[in-house]
């Protein structure tokens, strides 16, 4: 068993520390002073509680768990292992990792979740500090395990969970059995090891069903104030037509590259054992996705303010680099960017922001290559 520090206590954190610690996994969970509630609630109750019912809706992996260290302290947080598990919007990344930076030791392995390219940007960030040269392994998964929702603080529902977990690891010098062997003894699911970070951020699995379908019925999220089911009400024929040529979009650029991604029905059929005959098909009749009514109530949802900007804007500047037009993904930016008085083009995660200066497919491919 290991010792974990999870960084980030949102829904996705306070349930990894959760599931980690019923593996047998000895934890600690952090975050900052001002997102500190579940932090405050696990080390008031000594542990944290994952529900077996939640508005309504069977929930899975019920029960309670002691978490070993609950602090907002990122010294003692970093002291506790050499392992940490990043759980937090692609916005807090850089951030958080600003904070780990001082304490860090050669040795350590980061796994975010979800990456979209943040273990690029990290390794930028890391050979730009006075920790430059240290050995750090970065792990960027396409998402968490978990569909989960903090019903309370310090309390989680675990409405579901992959089948299996796409991650990358980088530097690829990194990529051996000795560092495949720690990703599965802490995950909970076992790790599928993809190529490279482009990949893994290129596989997101709420590439298309979160922008895109928050952006077309962004009226419908605002007016009823998320109280339905997203992933049911929110996709509709229409919808799914427009999400398959986006996708599309996305594969060619994958292609331009020389990955071989998952369309996004082949992922979605993979990671939660289905067979559905269309992504219409799975969004209306997952068991998963359909046990809560829990919709996002406004375009500053992390469905349009983290997955626009480092989900859409990052594969935008790929297809940019290898000559493609994809209409529809540069559409939902724009539409987005409208929204919330954001050029997200620009502030979005961008090639140069993840350390690739040759802004080419032979360049990004040199970069690949040499890390």
């Amino acid at each position: 068993m290991k010792k974990v520090t999870v960084i980030g206590a949102g829904n996705g954190g306070t349930t990894a520390a959760y599931h980690f610690a019923k593996d047998g996994h000895s934890v600690c969970l952090f975050d900052t002073e001002a997102f500190s509630e579940n932090v405050a609630a696990a080390k008031e109750n000594g542990g944290i509680e994952a529900l077996a019912e939640y508005l309504e809706g069977e929930m899975i992996l019920p029960g309670f768990e002691k978490i070993d260290l609950a602090t907002t302290d990122i010294k003692e947080a970093m002291e506790f292992a050499d392992i940490y598990v990043m759980v937090c919007p692609s916005f807090a990344q850089e951030k958080l990792f600003g904070m780990m930076i001082p304490y860090l030791k050669d040795g350590a392995v980061i796994i975010i979740m979800p990456g979209n390219y943040g273990g690029l940007v990290m390794k930028k960030a890391l050979d730009e500090s006075d920790k430059a040269g240290i050995d750090v392994t970065f792990v960027d998964a396409i998402s968490i395990p978990w569909a989960c929702r903090v019903a309370e603080p310090g309390k989680t529902a675990i409405m579901g969970i992959k089948e299996f977990l796409p991650v990358s690891i980088f530097p690829s010098s990194k990529k051996t059995e000795e560092t495949v062997d720690i990703i599965n003894d802490v995950l909970p699911i076992l790790a599928e090891i993809l190529p490279n970070p482009l990949v893994a951020g290129l596989e997101n699995i709420n590439f298309g069903g979160h922008p895109l379908m928050a952006t077309v019925n962004i009226g419908l999220l605002e007016n009823f104030n998320g109280e339905f089911n997203y992933y049911r009400d929110c996709c509709s024929t229409a919808t799914a037509n427009a999400a398959d040529k986006m996708d599309k979009e996305r594969v060619s650029v994958g292609n331009a590259l020389g990955f071989k991604l998952r369309t996004e029905l082949e992922a979605m059929n993979a990671l939660y054992a289905s067979d559905e005959k269309s992504v219409y098909d799975f969004n209306r009749k997952s068991g998963t996705h359909g046990k809560i009514k829990n919709a996002p109530d406004s375009s500053k949802s992390r469905y349009i303010t983290e997955d626009v900007p480092y989900l859409l804007v990052p594969c935008y500047h790929l297809a940019k680099a290898c000559g493609l037009e994809v209409p529809v993904i540069q559409a939902c930016i724009t539409l987005a960017g409208a929204y919330n008085d954001e050029d997200y083009f620009s502030s979005g995660r961008t090639l140069e922001k993840m350390g690739i200066e040759e802004n080419t497919v032979e360049g990004i491919k040199k970069f690949l290559d040499a890390n």
